[in-house]
């Protein structure tokens, strides 16, 4: 009996044995064990459950090259929104509750998931702690979790959006995007001033879209019209040089801010709200200067997270620092980044995740081979720039303001030139893709359905 029983472990053990290619990094013999949900060791960690942490986290599960639990996924969120949709829900083609679904929802059960916070990062160690004190470790660390909208960085901002009675709002919270709307209906004359601030904005056309849609909502209601005699009159302060910063796209935003007759304020940059008077800081130093508003949509300053920016993770700017073309960390080779929190030198905006992503999966594996990066990203991005109800302009783009537009390049179709195709993917059939493919893992954007 016991010759039996040897006899039979020693098949066992010779079936269990997994030879080490050269190059193959070796696997604690947790991980090829049953799944231990206790386990605090992964082989990926992914910080971030918004558009890039759960297309990157998604992408490497269905890679089928991963075990339960040896991704973890760090968020403290419990709702994850669809943001691109807010500039809708503010011209009254959305409703917001719509654009949002339970975080745990969406991610897969293979996954282990925090719901918590990250309070420090330690690259050497391949270790990061979380807000509750738990430490987790990593062979590969995906850092993922946006940027943070700082609604305080203008003062008296908070108390008026606070407010129901004042008439400001902003696209750029979940609590003040419905807002917008109603700010919209109510105004019947007098100034509506629209704002964007100097410095990184989650896509930087957005600020504008809906200074479109209510220009053609007060249209349509007899409101509005190029001229004097117009019950409301419309300024749009920027604290940039230009409409946008892609040329192509600018020079058909100027044409179109001039035929409807909206005032242009550039390199204004919102740094007060008191009442109804707007303040702006001016560069290199000039004063100060002050307007009246009746409406005013405001948009905050941006920035990392502050355990990201105070981490040795983050460049200069306080953005993770990873190489332009490869997503791979400039220091630490197992790090990667991807959308808002990344160094990429681009639009931070749902559409140039679709790209980036992939390139990280692809070459977050090759890493775990042994292998150096294959796959390039040249920057990819998109802006669909509602221009009316019914009209978008498809700005895209990549790296040093390039048009990179995929029905110019299918159609010959001028992207720059307001269409209502281009609406209907914006309103309909990108927030469709985007809750039934891209948070799945099986959306890459202008290349498509992600086998």
């Amino acid at each position: 009996m016991l010759s039996q029983r040897a006899t039979l472990a020693a098949r066992a053990a010779r079936r269990s044995f997994i030879p080490i290619r050269p190059g193959q990094q070796v696997r604690n013999l947790a991980t090829v064990l049953p799944a231990n949900p206790l386990a605090r060791d992964h082989r990926v960690v992914v910080v971030g459950g918004g558009s890039a942490g759960l297309a990157v986290s998604h992408q490497l599960l269905r890679s089928g090259r991963f075990s339960p639990n040896d991704i973890a996924i760090v968020d403290p969120a419990q709702w994850h929104h669809y943001q691109p949709g807010w500039t809708l829900v503010g011209g009254g083609l959305k409703n917001k509750e719509d654009l949002r679904q339970p975080l745990d929802s969406l991610v897969d059960p293979k996954f282990k998931f925090y719901n918590n916070g990250v309070e420090t990062f330690s690259p050497e160690e391949n270790t990061l702690t979380l807000k509750n004190g738990d430490k987790l470790s990593y062979q590969q660390l995906v850092v993922a979790p946006g940027i943070k909208v700082n609604f305080d960085s203008i003062k008296g901002l908070p108390e008026a959006l606070a407010d129901p009675n004042a008439l400001v709002s902003s696209i750029y919270g979940y609590d003040f995007c419905d807002k917008a709307f109603r700010s919209v209906q109510k105004l019947s004359s007098g100034t509506a001033l629209f704002t964007q601030p100097v410095g990184i904005v989650k896509c930087a056309g957005a600020p504008q879209k809906l200074m479109w849609l209510a220009s053609d909502f007060w249209k349509r209601a007899g409101l509005y019209k190029p001229g004097a005699e117009s019950p409301i009159k419309i300024s749009f302060a920027t604290g940039l040089p230009a409409m946008f910063g892609v040329p192509k796209y600018s020079a058909a935003l100027e044409q179109l801010r001039v035929e409807r007759g909206i005032e242009g304020l550039f390199q204004h940059d919102l740094v007060a709200v008191d009442g109804n008077t707007a303040t702006f800081a001016r560069p290199d130093g000039k004063d100060k200067v002050t307007r009246k508003f009746d409406l005013l949509h405001a948009v905050p300053k941006m920035g990392p997270h502050t355990f990201v920016k105070n981490s040795a993770l983050a460049d200069a700017a306080g953005y993770v620092d990873v190489d332009q073309s490869t997503t791979q960390h400039k220091k630490y080779s197992n790090v990667w980044s991807c959308g808002d929190a990344s160094s990429l030198p681009t639009s931070k905006t749902v559409a140039s995740i679709t790209s980036q992503a992939p390139v990280l999966v692809r070459n977050l594996l090759l890493s775990i081979e042994g292998r150096s990066p294959e796959e390039t990203y040249d920057g990819y991005t998109s802006c669909p720039l509602t221009t009316d109800y019914g009209k978008v302009m498809l700005a895209e783009f990549k790296y040093g303001g390039v048009p990179k537009e995929t029905f110019n390049g299918w159609f010959g179709i001028d992207q720059a030139v307001p269409r209502r195709a281009f609406y209907h993917l914006k309103k309909d059939f990108f927030p469709w893709v985007y809750s039934k493919y891209m948070v799945k893992g099986r959306w890459g954007g202008p290349k498509g359905w992600i086998r």
